[in-house]
């Protein structure tokens, strides 16, 4: 049995985040913004994989890699605003950064599939 290791990721991402998020100060916005972001990545990484067509994964993974790039985003906020040290912003943005290239990697399988047809 194979792992989905996109999905193992993107909870990972989702997870690590609530708790990065339950144990530093930053505005409320802040933290919801990127709760939000990185728990989308999750949620429809796991929508894809029940997804009603190609296309419906192909709009869930898309959907997906622009959630990451905002969790990123924020990430990165945190850390030019010094509410999270450089070590804590690249473990998470490295964790984005694999997921990222999952995701488009999927999705450009997914398109060329959808080419062969």
């Amino acid at each position: 049995m194979s792992k989905n290791y996109l999905l193992v990721y993107s909870e990972k991402l989702a997870t690590d985040v609530e708790l990065l998020c339950q144990n530093i100060k930053a505005p409320s916005n802040t933290l919801f913004q990127l709760r939000k972001s990185s728990s989308s990545v999750y949620a429809n990484v796991r929508e894809a994989n029940y997804g009603q067509s190609r296309a419906d994964m192909l709009s869930k993974f898309e959907i997906s890699l622009k959630e990451c790039s905002e969790t990123e985003g924020w990430l990165k906020l945190l850390f030019n605003t010094n509410v999270i040290d450089e070590n804590t912003y690249k473990n998470h943005r490295n964790l984005c950064g694999r997921i990222r290239r999952m995701l488009i990697a999927s999705c450009t399988t997914l398109k060329e599939k959808k080419m062969e047809k």
